[in-house]
């Protein structure tokens, strides 16, 4: 079944028990192209409360029969899923691109792969998911059983819209339990014509479900007393009021994936064209609104000056890789919208008032749309707000560095800890390195990357919990303990 939703017929409802139906709330989204600023549509339904409530209800409804659903007709029908979410991949990935400005090649097939993948990936899981048990030695058998949490909803960003959706909903519905999905308002498109291939995979109705909203949307999610389980992806702010609703509300189970000021530390040791390619690439992928994004890199002044020259003529020749997403060769599209281009283009105004010294970049591409040049500051005040605040836009900051003591003191000198790298030739180093970085995950030669098959989140204010692998499993079930007195 294809798609093929042109902008003047694609999806404006929402999608509640298998159907596209009206909002009850009469405010509407508003979504804009990054290219050249114009609007897209203005009519994008806004799920207030009552749409909420009725999600909540048809997902209840749903509940018991989804999780007895036989193991292979789950994951047939997951995997129908994920079959049709690659046959339609160009026309999703327009309903991205033409609100994210995120080209196909270098982005958007990338992302609907993951989320193809991980529905396989998990549909694969959902008969050996398996539980545990213990010896009767005492006289009680005690068995553990993997049990669904119920109604779970997950929030998910607009620089990544398609790809998160298999991060959370793939292993809420492999558990047995039901989905309902909130798009960010900047890029809903793309997620509300996933319905009709809800449908036509074989979900029953109130299993998979789509709200479109905004932050009030996604307060009611997060605040609601019969949703079991919110996965966040976002900003630390709004991940930390996410938290407080979930606890003031019915203490739903909350996983957060959030922001990142991920380092990459360089040492004299390193292979040079490796270490510079991974660094370049690592912050201007999806124009840099990456969370795990190597913004700070830090490089041993044995070969500091050597990387710096390296580094310039790569981030240079990014610059050539920009421009209009629909055109082949762009490889880098504008910034999502007028708010972010304003916020990065801040950053880089203030940065350049004593803050460090601009090597390259810093200026808007062109007079129209949301582009900006790929951009690097060295001699970086390291209390600077560029050096300690994630700018969520194609801009790092480099620092040299004598000694691993010294380095890792200012790599682990932050509130964040998503995603480090380090880079060396000596194993014993990258090993005992990647073991004092205070991060989620560690690149060994690599950075700013991810796998479906591993635990993705970080540590202190970069999150909470993981996603993928058996770690996504864990937090949408909750382990149940059996105790049989076979003594009775």
């Amino acid at each position: 079944m294809s798609l093929a939703y042109s902008i003047k017929n694609i999806p404006k409802q929402i999608f509640i028990n298998n159907e596209y139906v009206e909002s009850k709330n009469s405010k509407k989204l508003s979504v804009y192209n990054p290219v050249d600023g114009s609007l897209i549509a203005d009519d994008i339904a806004l799920a207030g409360e009552e749409d909420v409530d009725a999600a909540v209800a048809a997902a209840e409804k749903a509940f018991d029969g989804w999780k007895k659903t036989s193991p292979t007709e789950r994951r047939n029908i997951m995997l129908k899923f994920a079959e049709l979410v690659e046959q339609n991949a160009e026309d999703i990935a327009r309903l991205t691109r033409v609100s994210l400005g995120a080209p196909y090649k270098a982005f958007g097939a990338f992302e609907i792969g993951l989320c193809a993948e991980t529905f396989r990936y998990n549909a694969g899981f959902i008969d050996k998911f398996g539980g545990e048990s213990w010896p009767q030695d005492d006289g009680f058998l005690k068995i553990v059983r993997n049990e669904p949490l119920g109604v779970t909803a997950g929030i998910v960003p607009w620089n990544g819209p398609i790809g998160t959706i298999g991060l959370k909903a793939a292993p809420a519905l492999a558990t047995g339990n039901c989905f309902i999905l909130k798009p960010s308002e900047k890029t809903p498109l793309s997620s509300l014509a996933l319905g009709t291939l809800i449908k036509e995979a074989g979900f029953p109705p109130g299993v998979f479900q789509i709200l479109s909203g905004d932050g009030s949307t996604g307060a009611i999610i997060a605040s609601h007393m019969r949703i079991r389980k919110v996965s966040f992806t976002g900003s630390i702010p709004t991940g930390k009021k996410i938290q407080e609703m979930a606890a003031k509300s019915n203490l739903k189970r909350v996983t957060l994936e959030l922001g990142g000021k991920s380092p990459a530390v360089v040492f004299d040791d390193a292979n040079l064209d490796n270490a510079v390619t991974w660094c370049a690439n690592a912050i201007t992928a999806n124009t840099g609104q990456v969370c795990f994004a190597a913004s700070r890199v830090y490089v041993q002044e044995g070969i500091y000056d050597k990387f710096i020259e390296g580094y310039k003529k790569a981030m240079q020749a990014k610059k050539n890789e920009v421009g209009d997403p629909e055109t082949d060769g762009t490889n880098i599209g504008p910034l999502v919208d007028k708010a972010q281009f304003e916020r990065v283009t801040g950053f880089i105004e203030r940065g350049q008032q004593g803050q460090g010294k601009l090597l390259v970049g810093g200026q808007r591409i062109g007079d129209k749309g949301f582009y900006i040049e790929p951009t690097v500051f060295t001699d970086v005040d390291p209390n600077s707000e560029i050096h300690c605040q994630e700018i969520f836009g194609p801009v790092s900051v480099v620092k040299s560095f004598k000694t691993e003591e010294e380095i890792m003191k200012l790599a682990n000198g932050t509130d964040f800890g998503l995603m480090a790298g380090v880079f060396t030739q000596d194993i014993n180093k990258a090993l005992r390195v990647a073991s004092d970085f205070e991060s989620g995950m560690v690149g060994v030669n690599c950075v700013s990357l991810m796998f479906g098959t591993t635990p993705f989140g970080g540590s202190k204010q970069s999150g909470l919990g993981r996603e993928c692998g058996i770690y996504a499993l864990r937090a949408f079930t909750e382990p149940k303990t059996i105790m049989i007195n076979l003594t009775y």
